[in-house]
């Protein structure tokens, strides 16, 4: 089955790994509930890297941080535009927001097809 997939890495306090983990975890059951077919959310652990650009150096991630690396998957990108469009309307979501424990400023995401599904 073809997916889409939407992408996110983000610098996160360790302070607030925990907290995020809370945020998240209600998150990812919103996003079920509106049609999101998985729903991943990752902490950083390996990170030093010789080759690329690393995920803290894309981020400008600041001392006492690590990176979260996150993805939703769908059926299709119309799927995900329709399941995002309810996900932003749910009221619980709306309060989740007001009280993110990040820099959103320093997020990177995108949408992807999905290449190979091995």
């Amino acid at each position: 089955m073809p997916r889409y997939v939407d992408g996110f890495v983000l610098p996160i306090p360790k302070k607030n790994i925990q907290a995020y983990r809370r945020l998240s975890s209600k998150a990812g059951k919103i996003w079920r509930q509106h049609g999101a077919l998985d729903y991943k959310e990752c902490v950083g652990d390996d990170l030093v890297v010789k080759m690329g650009k690393s995920f803290p150096k894309t981020v400008r991630l600041k001392r006492g941080e690590t990176v979260v690396f996150s993805w939703i998957a769908y059926k299709s990108r119309a799927h995900r535009d329709r399941v995002n469009a309810k996900v932003m309307k749910d009221p619980r979501f709306e309060k989740m927001v007001e009280s993110m424990p990040f820099d959103a400023k320093r997020m990177v995401y995108g949408g992807f097809r999905t290449l190979v599904d091995a």
